[in-house]
């Protein structure tokens, strides 16, 4: 964990003048975020809506708090209900030479980021990056056919008109010391999430009205040849345990609670590009995120792990509810 995040997390007596030093810049941040969605209420700047329900998955916090998998539940869902899903990702860590820009499972992760990528090769549906939310969704429809957009990690993103706010918060961090950034780890108020239409708490123990989702494993995949699988138990010796993800922790807390023999633990910054000298010898496993950035130099003893959410029947219930009501109303 940086010395921010203990900041913000994990508080001790003598972070307290640190965070107050602070203080200033979180009152511009509340200023100035508040005027800019202020803009977009009272028509000062323009919303863009596209002729089919928009989904936004995001979050009011900083850091990992699971917005991947419920993307991938969300993709997987929506297809079995009988829609044409697409995913609409910023494609942040890539550096695409154009946008929009469709994401397939040849493309290159240094072009189109790890989260992407990591989605396409999940999600059975069209995935395009673009840092313009309006005309990534657009393409969606035109180019890709697709009646719903989901839209990953956009929030605060105002220009794009969505019809459904699905908010993921970490059920262990929650919303940290409660302040906005950089004081706290907070982007929104947690007023903001009254507002919302679902707030989802994973792996965590929800308080009415958020609704849980739990994190489920599969068996180890092998990076080199993803038809090796091995069971969490399968490992006789110790591993090392890598993860370039928002929140690092979350991953070795389940490498601990499935039993996963870890020797060391190795973080690095979210979306890190990695070389073959950050690997030790013997055993490696990583996240599935991880993985993608890391095939082409993997060796016969690295494995990632795949990781699902579960949600109740009545948090689909709920949301098929809602978008009956959406087609009803176009």
């Amino acid at each position: 964990m940086s010395f921010i995040e203990r900041v913000w997390f994990n508080p001790a007596p003598q972070h307290r003048l640190i965070k107050w030093l602070l203080f200033p810049l979180t009152c511009l941040f509340w200023l100035l975020s508040g005027m800019r969605r202020r803009g977009y209420q009272i028509g000062c700047f323009k919303t863009h809506k596209v002729p089919v329900p928009v989904i936004v998955v995001g979050n009011i916090s900083v850091g990992g708090n699971g917005k991947t998998p419920m993307v991938v539940f969300l993709a997987d869902w929506l297809t079995q209900q009988g829609y044409t899903p697409g995913i609409l990702s910023r494609g942040y860590g890539g550096k695409a030479t154009y946008y929009p820009a469709s994401v397939d499972l040849q493309s290159d992760v240094n072009l189109v980021g790890d989260e992407p990528l990591l989605l396409k090769q999940r999600a059975n549906c069209p995935v395009v990056i673009d840092p313009k939310r309006p005309r990534g969704a657009q393409y969606l429809v035109d180019k890709h056919h697709c009646d719903v957009v989901i839209c990953d990690d956009g929030l605060q993103h105002y220009a794009l008109h969505r019809d459904i706010e699905i908010v993921v918060i970490d059920g262990v961090r929650k919303h940290g010391n409660g302040w906005l950034l950089p004081m706290g780890p907070l982007r929104e108020t947690q007023k903001r999430l009254q507002t919302v239409d679902f707030v989802i708490n994973n792996s965590g123990t929800p308080i009415s009205p958020e609704i849980p989702m739990d994190i489920i494993s599969g068996d180890f995949i092998n990076l080199k040849d993803a038809s090796l699988h091995k069971p969490v138990n399968g490992f006789s010796e110790a591993v090392t345990a890598i993860a370039a993800i928002g929140n690092p922790q979350r991953f070795y807390h389940l490498l601990d609670d499935l039993q996963v023999p870890v020797k060391q633990h190795l973080s690095f910054i979210d979306h890190y590009q990695f070389t073959p000298s950050d690997f030790p010898d013997g055993n490696i496993v990583m996240t599935e995120k991880d993985a993608v950035k890391c095939r082409h130099m993997a060796k016969d003893n690295w494995w990632y792990l795949p990781i699902f959410a579960k949600l109740p029947e009545s948090f689909t219930l709920q949301l098929k509810q809602k978008l009956d009501s959406i087609k009803k109303d176009t």
